[in-house]
């Protein structure tokens, strides 16, 4: 079967609509500080749209993945750069801290989900060979954000105030992200619409929708995503704190969360070179196992040298489990739902992001120690590892999947 080299052109518009996306939402941290002098409002406050960006791309990464399912993938992610770029310059403008949470958490976050579902969805639909390797670029650009977008928002804010550097970002999202969204094409096979026949290897191209979301697979597809991204969520956003509280300057500190992003990028590619050898789902397995465990070792990092061996491994499997999870769902459930079951996971996997930053700030005010953070991170991990184990592809001959019991 010859596959249109038009496909490389989906990936790499993916990776870097992902990366400004992601880059723009995740611009907050840089800015917080800034605002918060500005402003005065508290930094919890602030920090908090944060979570309510987290929410809102759970909450609305299904519906996007079900337009994009209806409507291609091209006016959702049109619409999604859109918004994204209005909310951060409506953000910049916000008189109160409510008016900032709505705006930059809701909006933006809501804005973002419309870029990462649809585009891992066209990608596994372009891809029959090297589908592993595709969606872990895409992974990969996204995961360029915090090492481009966010050295941006710190070069504007330094000469700038934190309001006309938002604008700023807002422009070159808008800039970036519209026309590239003009490149975005539906899957050959769907070309067509949504009710042209597709099929995909190992797939049940007769299965319903309903049949789909109700399916074992797929609830243990959300179940893996939730406990996965519940396990890197809260080592990612404390161990810089961590890190200081063990006595490591801040500026050295903030060092340890670039390693895990750099390694990271090693991370996506190799797992998706693995996956394309050895099978997503047994390179998925191994990785939530050495998951777990690395994020218990942070439990036995005191010194930087030592974070800094622990961050890279870690960064290096948490990054490269996550693109693997797309490459199953098409392997497994027609490519006509791709959207939807994909921003089913993502779904979970936000909800398991959020997590994190609660649930380590209340552990640490418990017992005035990060240990038990990782210890729960572990066991967290655990589960996700078991509950891939469990995952089981449905029969490759033309059987029906009868709808799964409670």
């Amino acid at each position: 079967m010859t596959q249109s080299p038009y496909r490389w052109v989906i990936v790499a518009a993916g990776g870097l609509l992902g990366c400004v996306a992601i880059g723009g939402m995740f611009s907050l941290p840089v800015f917080l500080q800034p605002i918060t002098k500005d402003t005065g409002w508290s930094v919890t406050g602030i920090s908090s749209a944060m979570t309510i960006g987290f929410l809102a791309m759970a909450f609305t990464s299904m519906a996007w993945g079900t337009l994009t399912d209806r409507f291609g993938p091209r006016p959702v992610v049109l619409t999604g750069s859109t918004v994204l770029a209005l909310s951060l310059f409506g953000a910049s403008h916000a008189t109160s801290l409510l008016v900032f949470q709505v705006v930059f958490g809701l909006l933006v976050g809501a804005s973002c989900a419309a870029i990462f579902a649809p585009m891992m969805a066209t990608v596994t639909g372009w891809f029959e060979t090297h589908r592993s390797l595709a969606v872990s670029l895409v992974s990969a650009g996204m995961g360029m954000a915090p090492m481009t977008m966010s050295p941006l928002a710190a070069w504007l804010v330094s000469s700038h105030d934190w309001r006309t550097s938002m604008q700023i970002v807002a422009l070159v999202v808008g800039a970036i992200m519209i026309p590239i969204s003009f490149l975005v094409r539906r899957p050959p096979a769907l070309a067509q619409g949504p009710d042209a026949p597709s099929g995909a290897s190992g797939a049940v191209p007769e299965m319903s929708m309903r049949e789909a979301l109700r399916s074992p697979q797929f609830l243990i597809l959300l179940a893996t995503n939730f406990f996965c991204c519940a396990t890197h969520s809260g080592p990612i956003i404390h161990t810089v704190s961590y890190a200081v509280s063990c006595g490591i300057p801040l500026i050295a500190a903030v060092t340890i969360y670039s390693i895990e992003g750099f390694a990271g990028m090693g991370g996506r590619i190799a797992f998706g070179l693995m996956g394309d050898r050895f099978g997503a789902k047994r390179v998925l397995v191994s990785g939530l196992l050495l998951q777990a465990f690395g994020a218990l070792a942070y439990v036995f990092a005191h010194q930087l040298t030592t974070f800094y061996a622990v961050g890279a491994v870690f960064g290096f499997i948490y990054a490269g489990t996550m693109p693997l999870y797309a490459v199953i769902i098409r392997e497994n459930f027609p490519l006509r739902m791709m959207g939807t079951v994909i921003g089913g996971t993502a779904m979970a996997g936000s909800l398991g992001m959020a997590t994190g930053p609660l649930a380590g700030g209340l552990i640490y005010d418990a017992f005035s120690s990060y240990a038990g953070l990782y210890i729960a991170a572990w066991a967290m991990g655990l589960g996700a590892f078991l509950m891939a184990m469990a995952f089981k592809p449905f029969p490759k001959p033309q059987g029906q999947v009868a709808p799964a019991a409670a």
